[in-house]
């Protein structure tokens, strides 16, 4: 697949490593923001502006088969989307900052009066940033949450604590909750799939898939005591705070929101009903003490400010929060936040390159989730002809994976090793990152 890139922004660069071992890569943008990082890669540079059609013409979009638009100027993205879908029809993905155009544009795809003109992907990394925050947080003390199947079943990831009945303990004899099966273990910087003799140790990170109901027994066994999130304080009162303070509303979870900006304050009591908006600085310590932050559940930093976010990250910890959560705008900094002590650290840029890379899949596989900064993938493959009644334990994965979870019209099965496969299941599979072209390979029919 041919792909053409405008920008070359940090999310431009993470596309671009994403893909161009797999694909043919062109960037387009101006010379001086070309960093090293580009030239770490076997792509191709073209300088200029993509609102030019001499540019995208430069850049051979008329044989390319996508057009990926992420600069950090939002009508640059979408002048440059419009273009490219009128001279050449090319699949277009473009990336937005503000509500009101990513609002705009989806609206716009509707209309038939556009006919072809318009823009196929609208990205907003904002809200998809959110949505995951809001699955994570209103999990008490999980580290990562994704729903499958209507929700009827899920993926949850816990930290185990030194004082935790699991640790020292092998798999097999964990008694882990039915319905529930063990996919991962994230042991410092490896991530690997256990087997039954696998031995857990404190601070491992385990990833659970199953139905909904057993994860939350499973959770209230060996997690938490039937814990639920009942306060959240937001520091920083944007556009993610505003949109999370919103979702938690609806929950009834009680929260409160630390914004800087009284003008921005204003504005979010006017849009919020029962939040509490307070104006002041999330790095004070005065103020957080004041506003007794350390007891509430959980804490989450959404500024626009690395820095900041960590520094408040760490002051609500040293409060007594249990949980401190912290968005990162670079996603290189991921790893220092976690080390450094805060509990989760998401980034709007990788849940947005989830999205297109599930977009430019050409296969029918879906990746529905990445896990531990897309060191795992959970992928859904539907059963073909070539696989009906075969037992699970007669599978030969050419690569480590695991099936957690398949879904048979609208009955949800947690698979053994004697179950058997019937034409169009949907199997949810875990398996790490680089084994995941080899499983998609195993089920494709030839």
């Amino acid at each position: 697949m041919k792909i053409v890139i405008y920008g070359a922004t940090e999310i431009g660069c993470l596309l671009a490593t994403e893909f161009f071992e797999d694909h043919d890569i062109t960037v387009i943008d101006k010379q001086e923001n070309r960093s090293e990082e580009f030239d770490k890669l076997d792509i191709s540079f073209v300088k200029g502006n993509a609102t030019d059609i001499n540019v995208l013409k430069n850049a051979d979009i008329l044989n390319s088969d996508v057009f990926i638009a992420c600069t950090e100027l939002d009508e640059a993205n979408i002048v440059a989307c419009l273009s490219a879908k009128k001279i050449s029809g090319i699949k277009t993905i473009c990336f937005v900052s503000k509500e009101e155009y990513h609002h705009a544009m989806e609206q716009d795809k509707t209309r038939n009066y556009l006919g072809d003109f318009f823009i196929d992907n609208i990205i907003w990394p904002e809200a998809l940033l959110t949505q995951e925050l809001f699955r994570i947080v209103t999990v008490a003390h999980a580290l990562d949450v994704e729903n499958f199947a209507d929700g009827k079943a899920r993926l949850l990831e816990y930290k185990v604590k030194p004082t935790s009945q699991l640790v020292g303990k092998m798999v097999k004899d964990c008694g882990f909750t039915k319905d529930t099966i063990i996919v991962g273990v994230k042991r410092g910087d490896l991530l690997f799939i256990p087997n039954g003799l696998t031995e857990i140790n404190e601070d491992d990170k385990l990833i659970f898939m199953g139905t909904s109901r057993s994860l939350d027994i499973l959770a209230g066994t060996f997690f938490h005591e039937k814990e639920q999130v009942k306060s959240i304080a937001i520091i920083g009162g944007g556009t993610v705070g505003r949109m999370l303070a919103k979702n938690l509303e609806e929950m009834k979870i009680k929260s409160k929101i630390i914004e800087k900006d009284y003008d921005r304050c204003e504005y979010l009591s006017q849009v919020l009903n029962t939040t509490l908006v307070i104006n002041g600085d999330g790095t004070d310590l005065k103020l957080l003490d004041e506003e007794e932050i350390g007891s509430c559940d959980v804490v989450i930093s959404v500024t626009n400010n690395d820095e900041k976010n960590l520094l408040t990250s760490l002051l609500v910890k040293q409060l007594g929060v249990k949980r401190a959560v912290a968005r990162v705008s670079k996603v290189l900094n991921i790893p220092l936040f976690e080390k450094v002590g805060i509990d989760i650290a998401v980034s709007p840029k990788t849940s947005a390159i989830n999205e297109v890379r599930n977009d430019l899949d050409e296969t029918d596989v879906d990746i529905l989730a990445t896990v531990e900064q897309g060191q795992a993938e959970v992928l859904e493959i539907s059963v073909k002809e070539d696989f009906h009644d075969k037992r699970i334990m007669d599978l030969k994965f050419p690569a480590p994976a695991i099936i957690g979870v398949i879904q048979r019209r609208s009955q949800v099965i947690i698979p053994k090793g004697d179950t058997e496969l019937k034409l169009r299941d949907i199997m949810i599979i875990f398996t790490k990152a680089e084994s995941a072209s080899k499983i998609k390979e195993y089920f494709k029919v030839v």
